[in-house]
């Protein structure tokens, strides 16, 4: 079996963990709120602010026996550059402001996340950081485009509101399809090994993030009156 459907396999059960987020199938019932989808867009800011970064220190880190992934991770460069700019077009189309979200501080589960990426780099296997990749691509794509709509059609929002996830979803459709393609490149059972078990915690961390969002409030339903009631 190529190593990525091994990577697919041996994290199956992380990735229901994170699918089973209340805040999740929320909203795939149609269970949505402004300040919720507003507080996703804050943190989502708050981490994708940090990728062109960490690939930069994952490409530096390589050890030579993978400086042939560098101009991979080159090309990823240029494709995920000016993304946390698309979060605060959209935050600011949905009545907000942006630069509060620029200014301010992500909840500490974002934190959390963010930090165990630029770990794993400089301090484990720099290849660990594909566990990440991994992660939020794979979320990315099974589930931005319906969230997206979801989101807009309850709560009245433009379509300017969902660049992050309408495109998003979108171009990781592609590079899921390429990072399939570099996994199984990978022959080392040390590195391969390391994608696992980053793939696994990274599950487990955005899935706190997740479960750190604000739940919509939804309304409980009204008793049925009776037509005496109703008259009394």
């Amino acid at each position: 079996m190529h190593f990525h459907n091994r990577l697919l396999r041996m994290t199956a059960r992380s990735r229901m963990n994170l699918l089973s987020a209340p805040i999740i199938k929320g909203c795939l019932r149609g269970e949505v709120s402004l300040p919720s989808y507003l507080a996703f867009l804050s943190e989502a800011y708050h981490h994708v602010r940090h990728t062109v970064p960490l690939l930069e220190a994952c490409r530096a880190a390589l050890p030579e026996r993978n400086a042939w992934m560098r101009d991979a991770l080159s090309d990823y460069i240029v494709d995920e550059a000016g993304h946390d700019e698309w979060i605060l077009d959209d935050i600011r189309a949905c009545g907000a402001d942006p630069e509060a979200v620029r200014h301010g501080q992500p909840g500490a589960a974002t934190s959390a996340m963010v930090a165990h990426a630029y770990d794993t780099i400089e301090r484990g296997n720099p290849l660990g950081f594909f566990g990440m990749v991994h992660v939020l691509e794979g979320t990315s794509v099974s589930l931005a485009l319906m969230a997206a709509a979801q989101i807009q059609a309850p709560l009245g929002l433009p379509d300017s509101a969902f660049s992050y996830l309408r495109s998003h979803g979108t171009l990781d459709q592609k590079h899921t399809a390429e990072f399939a393609v570099l996994m199984d490149a990978i022959e080392d059972r040390g590195d391969q090994a390391a994608i696992v078990l980053a793939a696994r915690h990274f599950y487990c961390l955005y899935g706190n993030v997740f479960r750190s969002l604000p739940m919509p409030r939804v309304e409980a339903p009204q008793p049925v009156r009776t037509v005496a009631e109703s008259l009394a």
